[in-house]
């Protein structure tokens, strides 16, 4: 099995699974090693899945959620367009769950936002600019994936058309 298959099983197993499955399980199904397994997720989140690596294992987030529709959106801008971004899902009647950019040392960095409207992205940007701080995709060159709720896969198009003729859509 190539290791396009295997992610597409790896995909199927979790869609099915209603409680985590560990890294060590999937290794020994595949008969892999767990850091195979670990990248595998890691491509599987690229392609937009929603994946949820707890402490008892891995799962998709919708089955954490209730079945809420949560897509991964993939994103690259600098500094002056991060409000523009946010403003253009909460507008479209998206919900910024939250931040998060691969690090090449540690890993996955994730940063909570729960952002739902104008005032929650004005809120945000405003502490940004107040602060020492910079935004974690200060750290890959931009680059950074939004979890992203939403009521309809309409409404997902229409953040990610507006993110695309914005230029900030980074495409998959």
């Amino acid at each position: 099995m190539d290791g396009a298959d295997r992610r597409s099983r790896i995909l199927e197993i979790l869609l099915d699974a209603f409680v985590p499955i560990t890294g060590s399980e999937l290794a020994g199904r595949f008969n892999v090693s767990r850091q195979i397994i670990v990248q595998d997720i890691a491509l599987i989140r690229a392609s937009g899945q929603d994946i949820v690596a707890t402490p008892q294992g891995y799962i998709l987030a919708q089955a954490l959620t209730g079945g809420k529709l949560i897509k991964i959106i993939p994103c690259q801008h600098g500094w002056v367009e991060l409000e523009k971004e946010l403003n253009i899902i909460v507008d479209n009647g998206g919900k910024v769950l939250d931040v998060s950019v691969e690090h090449p040392l540690y890993g996955e960095l994730k940063g909570m936002l729960m952002l739902a409207s104008r005032r929650d992205v004005r809120r945000f940007v405003d502490n940004l600019q107040n602060s020492s701080a910079k935004p974690l995709s200060a750290l890959t060159s931009g680059i950074h994936l939004h979890r992203v709720e939403a009521p309809s896969e309409e409404i997902f198009a229409n953040i990610e058309r507006d993110l695309a003729l914005a230029g900030i859509l980074l495409e998959k």
